[in-house]
């Protein structure tokens, strides 16, 4: 009997200490898949769209809807600068001086030449006067009269000659004075007083104030669905701000912007505040779909920034089934606004990291954020 009760307490403490160790071992567990959980990069996923959009995704930048690069018509230095980058002006107000003196003392000339015809043309016309009373007298010859009328003629053609020189010197001289055209900001100023200004050389740089549009690239293969009117949706990320523009232009020709056609989008005037020239801006505009241009539903498109590139190759981050970053290599076709097609690597529906809290590597720990 004493040899069955020590048998049995032995059996008791054995499975004591089993049971122990066990519940050690499930605490490490726990801990160490709390710590893999609190190590994860957080991460959001997307699946890709399949192509067939209602709208077309371009780049653009925001522009002022009314610039002004300042420039002279006479060669001279720079005498005076009032002005500097960010200086609001307005309309007429002097901005710059060139140096005029050469022209001031032609326009001293043209004056000069002025008194002279003047006094030309005055005695000509006694001449005219005094010959015209004696014909009619028959004091003078017809003859006489004749070459004192063509002597008057040309004494107020050369007095007309020499105001018309004098306006011509004081229109040159004016483009020593250089003015605003209209109220706004100066945005660039590429030179400074003392240096030499050329003909059609840009000094300064005026935007108009508070009068912004889009200016965007549509491909050749989406021009003929944006027409005049339409309203885009444009996306400012820098100051996280949505506003409904307005197509105002659509340019026929892209000759000189490689295949690309530009268009302007206005922008409201009450969504104007706070926006600043050069912001760049997403562009959704509404388009009709077409047979020619729908693509097949099997389509993928991802955003351009979820491709990762590593030397030649590009690929794409999945999330493998024990919640880990896998990288899918992939091949890539056409880019259509911000996102790219995947020809191949990733399925239609296969969901995909977006972005990531941290930096990503196979194998790297991650967990989706709700």
């Amino acid at each position: 009997m004493s040899i069955t009760n020590t048998f049995i307490r032995t059996i008791k403490i054995f499975a004591g200490i089993g049971l122990l160790a066990i519940s050690a071992c499930s605490s490490n567990v726990k801990q160490e898949n709390q710590a893999a959980m609190d190590t994860a990069i957080a991460v959001t996923i997307a699946i890709p769209s399949s192509g067939q959009q209602e709208g077309l995704n371009v780049s653009g930048q925001i522009e002022s809807a009314q610039s002004a690069n300042i420039s002279t018509r006479v060669m001279g230095y720079i005498t005076k600068l009032n002005v500097k980058v960010g200086d609001r002006v307005s309309k007429g107000q002097l901005l710059a001086t060139i140096s005029n003196d050469d022209i001031l003392a032609k326009r001293a000339q043209a004056d000069a030449m002025i008194s002279e015809a003047e006094v030309a043309a005055k005695n000509a016309q006694k001449d005219y006067d005094r010959f015209s009373v004696l014909y009619k007298q028959q004091s003078a010859s017809a003859k006489e009269l004749d070459n004192v009328t063509q002597q008057y003629s040309s004494a107020k053609s050369r007095l007309e000659q020499a105001k018309q020189m004098r306006n011509e010197i004081n229109a040159t001289l004016s483009y020593t004075n250089l003015t605003a055209p209209f109220a706004g900001t100066v945005t660039q100023k590429l030179m400074d007083a003392g240096s030499m200004a050329n003909p059609g050389m840009t000094i300064l740089t005026i935007e108009q104030s508070g009068s912004y549009q889009v200016s965007a690239s549509v491909p050749e293969t989406m021009i003929s669905q944006v027409h005049e009117g339409a309203n885009p949706i444009i996306t400012l990320n820098a100051i996280n701000k949505v506003i409904k523009g307005n197509i105002t232009q659509v340019n026929q020709s892209s000759q000189f912007s490689g295949g690309q056609y530009l268009i302007k989008i206005s922008i409201p005037d009450g969504e104007k505040q706070g926006l600043f020239a050069g912001m760049y801006a997403n562009v959704s505009i509404p388009v009709k779909q077409t047979t020619a241009n729908k693509t097949g539903e099997d389509q993928v498109m991802v955003p351009i920034n979820a491709i990762e590139h590593k030397d030649q190759l590009t690929g794409i981050y999945t999330v493998g089934n024990n919640n880990t970053a896998l990288l899918r290599w992939v091949r890539l076709g056409k880019v259509e606004g911000g996102q790219v097609e995947v020809l191949s690597g990733l399925a239609p529906h296969e969901q995909f990291i977006v972005s990531a809290d941290g930096r990503l590597f196979n194998g790297a720990a991650v967990k989706i954020n709700k």
